[in-house]
């Protein structure tokens, strides 16, 4: 059974639940039908039974509602006038059934229609409400966003700008709606208008964008633009990268230096080589008596010696700031550099990382450059293999810390001469793996080369932060030793190797006979 709606005209007899309105019903059938049968024979007070009909409309089924209109048409047949014979009683009886069950149903269908009225205006006002709450969230999310975001119209006229909008244009606040954003954004000039039928245009941008000031600044853009009733709309998102872009040249200034700085030395202790030979040569012809005062040889001697003292000029290298760096946090971003250009190629990577790696000491920018190079050479050394695999493991190794890189490809072939400078042959200049043993050595760290029988293994070995060698308690790593230890005949203790990355437990020695980068004392 339903509930009762409220029907202005019948509100006294529709009160109170269900039950209570069939009471009513029943009484006021039970009162017509009596004043029916008492009234005179020739007046019929059948008609009234469309009153209670149109209440049990209002509470009833259907097939709940017919049973009722048949009471009513008994009751009137009952108590009027009319003999009754089939052939005039039966059309009779259904003209008066359809009659009350069509009050009855009419009155039904008007309260369903009313109450899903009811219902779609109660969803109507909670999604009302839902919208209105999300508009306000969504508008102190703009509001409150460090990033610029607009809306402009299809002449580029901005509809909507968030404080961070203004700021970045340099404008007062709510003065850019109204303002062409072309003058800010001029590349935004050759966005194209969306297509009447056509999808929505999105897209990432970099340009150059100019203040109220003049000022230019590099911008990030991302827009979309999209239609509406009125016309195109262009939607954007702006975010100044002139300082990011500043640390990246400024950071690629140090690089550039550091490496020639390195460079430098290689070829300084090259010519010192090539110095030293041919001052040997020359103090053996000295001996020679014919050339004791040939001023030619005189002048050779004063070039050698003038050219030994500019290779003995070393450039002292700067050592990098070691830092405390987050290791697997460094290799995962790794993986996402390294990752889609190896799976391209269609070289399988793996990753063995030993969970609970501690933080290293080591420049983070110049330890990445460091994997980059080694992933690099894997990547060209599988460039033509079938089925390449890349494996990187990281783990905790005595006192140190290694990262293994090891490839498929062709491996090495002259290993003893792998860690110099200039190699004929190289696929570059040469310099990759002699710059990244000295990167690493110059923050206390190592490169070394692992023959395997198929394909190269690179080692990257790293000093673990511990206690003994934080900022305070030591300040670098290999200052872990303890005040007055090292004035004690013999003194030695683990924490002195695990500290000092220069000891021999520590790390790979120098192989004698190979030219050595130059790493600040």
């Amino acid at each position: 059974m339903t509930k009762p709606a409220h029907i202005p005209m019948l509100s006294f007899f529709l009160r109170g639940g269900t039950r209570s309105v069939l009471l009513k019903t029943g009484a006021l059938i039970a009162i017509i039908a009596c004043a029916d049968w008492a009234a005179d024979r020739d007046v019929t007070l059948g008609f009234l039974y469309l009153f209670p009909m149109l209440m049990v409309g209002s509470v009833l089924k259907r097939w709940q509602i017919a049973i009722v209109a048949a009471l009513c048409t008994l009751l009137t047949e009952s108590f009027d006038s009319f003999d009754w014979r089939p052939s005039a009683g039966i059309p009779r009886d259904i003209l008066i059934f359809a009659a009350f069950l069509g009050m009855g149903l009419f009155v039904f269908e008007m309260v369903r229609s009313r109450q899903a009225a009811l219902i779609h205006l109660k969803q109507i006002e909670t999604e009302s409400e839902a919208r209105r709450a999300a508009e306000e969230q969504l508008k102190v999310l703009v509001d409150s966003s460090p990033v610029a975001i607009f809306t402009a119209d299809s002449e580029g006229l901005v509809l909507q700008a968030n404080d961070a909008a203004h700021r970045l244009f340099a404008l007062h606040p709510g003065s850019l709606p109204g303002r062409s954003i072309r003058q800010y954004l001029p590349t935004l000039v050759n966005v194209p208008a969306p297509e009447p039928n056509g999808t929505s245009f999105r897209t990432v941008m970099q340009s150059r964008g100019l203040r109220q000031d003049g000022e230019a600044f590099l911008a990030d853009i991302w827009f979309s633009t999209y239609r509406t009733s009125v016309g195109s709309r262009l939607a954007a998102m702006v975010l100044d990268t002139s300082e990011d872009l500043r640390n990246r040249e400024e950071y690629s200034l140090h690089q550039l230096l550091a490496a020639s700085r390195i460079l430098v030395g290689a070829v300084s202790h090259e010519v010192r080589n090539v110095c030293g030979a041919i001052a040997v040569v020359h103090e053996n012809l000295t001996r020679n008596s014919a050339l004791a005062h040939n001023k030619d040889f005189e002048a050779l001697g004063t070039l050698i010696e003038t050219l030994e003292k500019i290779a003995a000029l070393e450039l002292r290298q700067t050592p990098y700031p070691a830092a405390r760096v987050d290791l697997p946090a460094l290799l995962e971003e790794l993986r996402i550099v390294i990752e889609p250009a190896l799976r391209e190629q269609g070289i399988e990577v793996s990753w063995n990382i030993q969970p609970g790696l501690p933080a290293v000491w080591a420049d983070r920018q110049s330890l990445m450059q460091v994997f980059l190079n080694l992933t690099k050479n894997s990547q060209r050394a599988m460039l033509d293999r079938p089925a390449g695999q890349l494996e990187i493991i990281a783990r905790a190794e005595g006192q140190r810390i290694a990262v293994r890189v090891q490839d498929t490809g062709g491996g090495v072939t002259h290993p003893e001469h792998l860690f110099r400078p200039f190699q004929p042959g190289a696929q570059s200049t040469g310099l990759g793996v002699y710059l990244s043993r000295a990167l690493m050595r110059s923050f206390r760290g190592d490169l070394r080369y692992e023959p395997e029988p198929r394909g190269a293994t690179f080692v990257v070995e790293l000093s673990p932060v511990l206690a003994g060698n934080l900022p305070g308690a030591g300040n670098q790593p290999g200052a872990g030793n303890q005040p007055g230890a090292s004035n004690q005949p013999g003194a030695s203790n683990q924490k002195d190797t695990y500290g000092n990355p220069d000891s021999a437990g520590g790390r790979s020695q120098p192989v004698p006979g190979q030219p050595q980068p130059v790493v600040a004392d």
